[in-house]
């Protein structure tokens, strides 16, 4: 993949700490650009304020669950962040409806379970850029 297609900034938005940590911990040893916020409202104000190539967004989430955050960011007519890619993360299967509702809006969804830092590496190093 060409260097300038490639995700270099990612926005973790993850309330777990042990998670968030071991995320943040993997991605800049592979020499990502990471921030790092814990609620729904400060994933939503960090990605509109600054260009980020990929967000990594928790489902469950304080003040905002990430299914609210993904319908903000990326509403029918209106994408927030045009030049971002969102991968779901969750530590459950939701229902039919709801998985459905995500993935149409976002470019991944995963379970954490099913995911390990180095699985989570090899798929970011596979994703392309979002052309906005």
């Amino acid at each position: 993949m060409d260097a300038a297609n490639t995700i270099k900034t990612i926005l973790v938005v993850e309330d777990d700490r042990f998670i968030g940590e071991m995320y943040v911990r993997s991605l800049q040893r592979s020499g990502y650009t990471v921030d790092w916020v814990t609620s729904g409202n400060d994933g939503i104000e960090a990605a509109t304020q600054r260009q980020y190539d990929l967000l990594l967004l928790d489902v469950m989430l304080p003040e905002k669950q990430g299914d609210e955050v993904l319908r903000q960011l990326r509403t029918e007519g209106e994408d927030k962040i045009p030049h971002s890619r969102i991968i779901v993360l969750t530590n459950f299967d939701q229902d039919d409806e709801s998985r459905a509702a995500m993935q149409a809006k976002a470019d991944g969804y995963l379970i954490k379970a099913d995911i390990t830092p180095k699985k989570l590496l090899e798929i970011i190093a596979d994703m392309p850029k979002r052309e906005g």
